[in-house]
């Protein structure tokens, strides 16, 4: 029976698996839990111990991956090789990222929330009438934008921009662009988007979504120079990662009034009482929290079960991840 190590901490396993979804994933195979609490390493000898290692939040970083036994690594978070090194791709264990469908599905609901919530100023006027209290005194002259006609630009067609490309589309929106050095512009065509390069994208949007992943190539890939290209009032959203873009010159552009944003990501997390970014009235903060619905951590511990009993069963994997594919991950 295949033997499987689900190297994640019980109370992250309660809001990824169901009662369902546990109860086959241990007729089908043999579990060991690494849990209850936090996981500081994994158990020794993992790779000599076990076929399948199951990976996500809360499983420790620069652990030995490579031994006589394990062929099969699944792994449910967002960032891969934080907890996954290259090496473990040549030494004949198969890397899936089970479940990312999903979790790219709720974080680009929450871009386009935030979004919607900036073209129509709705974040506004509810702090004016939590704070004053007064109906009509929140009714400001200022109106807002249709999210259909505005300008829209996409850093990074991954699977988060993928689904923001067609729910804006699902709302009307006709005028997208992308950067994404790894797609075709006949690819980005059938999704009803048109492929640009890198400044000009900025050059031609009103609301820049950042969905591209942190490597070598895109750590501060977005800095002053793209931002300025932004028209005033423009909108920045990243759900992504803060190390996309430099974040400075984008504190700069918001304390300035300049620029407006919907940022699910800091460069440091918590993000520090001391930051600036604190009661800006044109930028909106969540505590990166774009992934996360209950529906979705569900769905990603179904992916993770079926991908396990698809490899024991020796069918094909259905989110597996090559070496190409492994260089584009966070």
């Amino acid at each position: 029976m295949t033997s499987v190590l689900v190297a994640i901490p019980d109370a992250t396993l309660e809001v990824l698996l169901t009662p369902q979804a546990r109860q086959r994933l241990e007729a089908a195979t043999e579990v060991w839990y690494a849990g209850p609490g936090p996981i500081r390493e994994l158990p020794e000898g993992t790779a000599d111990r076990f076929d399948v290692a199951i990976t996500g939040w809360g499983t420790p970083a620069n652990q030995d991956l490579i031994g006589s036994k394990l062929r099969l690594l699944v792994h449910t978070a967002g960032s891969f090789r934080t907890i996954i090194p290259a090496e473990v791709l040549t030494s004949g264990v198969r890397l899936s990222q089970a479940g990312s469908d999903p979790m790219a599905k709720a974080v680009a609901e929450v871009a386009l929330s935030l979004e919607l919530m900036l073209l129509r100023h709705l974040h506004s006027y509810d702090r004016q009438m939590q704070t004053s209290r007064d109906y009509k005194a929140s009714r400001t002259p200022e109106y807002g934008d249709d999210i259909a006609t505005v300008r829209h630009g996409l850093v990074g067609l991954s699977r988060v921009g993928v689904w923001h490309a067609k729910m804006l589309h699902g709302l009307g929106a006709e005028q997208i662009v992308a950067y994404d050095p790894y797609w075709e512009a006949d690819q980005a065509a059938e999704l009803g988007v048109r492929l640009v390069g890198f400044d000009e994208l900025f050059a031609n949007s009103d609301v820049v979504a950042i969905h591209a992943p942190v490597t070598d190539d895109t750590r501060g890939m977005v800095g002053a120079r793209q931002f300025a290209a932004l028209p005033d009032r423009g909108i920045v959203v990243n759900t992504a990662r803060a190390a996309v873009i430099d974040n400075e010159a984008l504190e700069a552009e918001l304390v300035s009034g300049r620029l407006r944003a919907g940022l699910d990501v800091f460069a440091e997390e918590p993000l520090p009482s001391s930051s600036k970014l604190y009661g800006l009235p044109n930028v909106i903060l969540t505590p990166h929290i774009a992934g996360a619905t209950r529906q979705a951590r569900f769905a990603q511990g179904e992916a993770m079960v079926d991908e396990v009993l698809r490899w024991a069963a020796g069918e094909p994997l259905q989110f597996e991840v090559d070496p190409e594919a492994y260089a584009r991950l966070s």
